[in-house]
C-alpha cells in the first residue's frame, strides 16, 4: 500500500510541490484558501491537501483500520474539492474537514446499511474493523484496544484524546450534543480500560 503522505488528491489540477512559503503566507487564512480552491487555483489546491493530510490519514487509519484507511482518505479529499461551493464558514474549516473525514470512515464501516445518527444507542453498535495483529510493547496494545473498540466509540475517542479536540469541537464534528459526546468519550475510556486490564495485568 503506498504512503497517501506521497498520494496527491484527486483534483483536475496538476500535482505540484509543497507550496512555497511566500505562497503558503498569502493563503494562510481559511476564507482566502477556500476562495482561492474554489477558483481552481492549483496551489491552494495542493495547500490544503498537505495541510490535513496527515491527519485526515491519522484519523480515518484509527477508524476503519490500517488497510483501508487510504482509500476512506482518498474519498475524503474527493469530497472536500467537490463540496468547498457549499463551505459557508459556519465553522472552522478543520472542523468541516474533520466532520467529512469522521463520516467517510463511518459510513466506510456501515455501507450495507443506512447512515446512523450519532446517539448514545449507535455511537456503541457500529462494528469494529478486523483485527490486525501486533508486536508488543505498551503502544501497540493500545492501538490494538482501540481497534477492538466499536467505530463511534473510537471515532469519539481519536477526537478528543488523540487530537486533542474539545467537546464542544468533537460535537460540532459528530453533530452531536455535547452530553452525547461526554457520555460517549466515558463509555469509550472504560471501554478501553476493560480492553487493556488483562493484557497489563498478563505482563505484571
Amino acid at each position: 500500500m503506498s504512503d497517501l503522505a506521497d498520494t496527491a488528491p484527486a483534483v483536475p489540477s496538476p500535482i505540484l510541490a509543497e507550496p512555497r512559503p511566500r505562497v503558503a503566507a498569502a493563503l494562510a487564512d481559511d476564507a482566502q484558501l477556500v476562495a482561492a480552491c474554489r477558483r481552481g487555483e492549483a496551489r491552494a489546491m495542493e495547500m490544503l491537501y498537505h495541510q490535513y493530510k496527515r491527519r485526515v490519514f491519522g484519523m480515518a487509519h484509527r477508524i476503519v483500520g490500517a488497510s483501508d484507511a487510504e482509500e476512506v482518505a482518498q474519498e475524503v479529499f474527493v469530497r472536500v474539492f467537490r463540496a468547498l461551493d457549499k463551505f459557508r464558514g459556519d465553522s472552522a474549516l478543520s472542523t468541516w474537514i474533520y466532520r467529512l473525514t469522521v463520516n467517510a470512515a463511518l459510513s466506510h464501516l456501515a455501507k450495507r446499511g443506512r447512515r446512523q445518527e450519532v446517539s448514545d444507542e449507535t455511537l456503541g453498535e457500529m462494528p469494529a474493523p478486523p483485527a490486525v495483529e501486533r508486536d508488543s510493547g505498551l503502544a501497540a496494545r493500545i492501538e490494538a484496544a482501540l481497534g477492538q473498540l466499536p467505530a463511534g466509540y473510537r471515532a469519539i475517542l481519536v477526537l478528543h484524546d488523540v487530537e486533542g479536540l474539545s467537546h464542544e469541537e468533537c460535537a460540532a464534528i459528530l453533530e452531536c450534543r455535547v452530553g452525547t459526546c461526554k457520555s460517549q468519550l466515558h463509555k469509550a475510556r472504560a471501554r478501553m480500560r476493560e480492553l487493556l486490564t488483562p493484557s497489563i495485568g498478563a505482563r505484571t
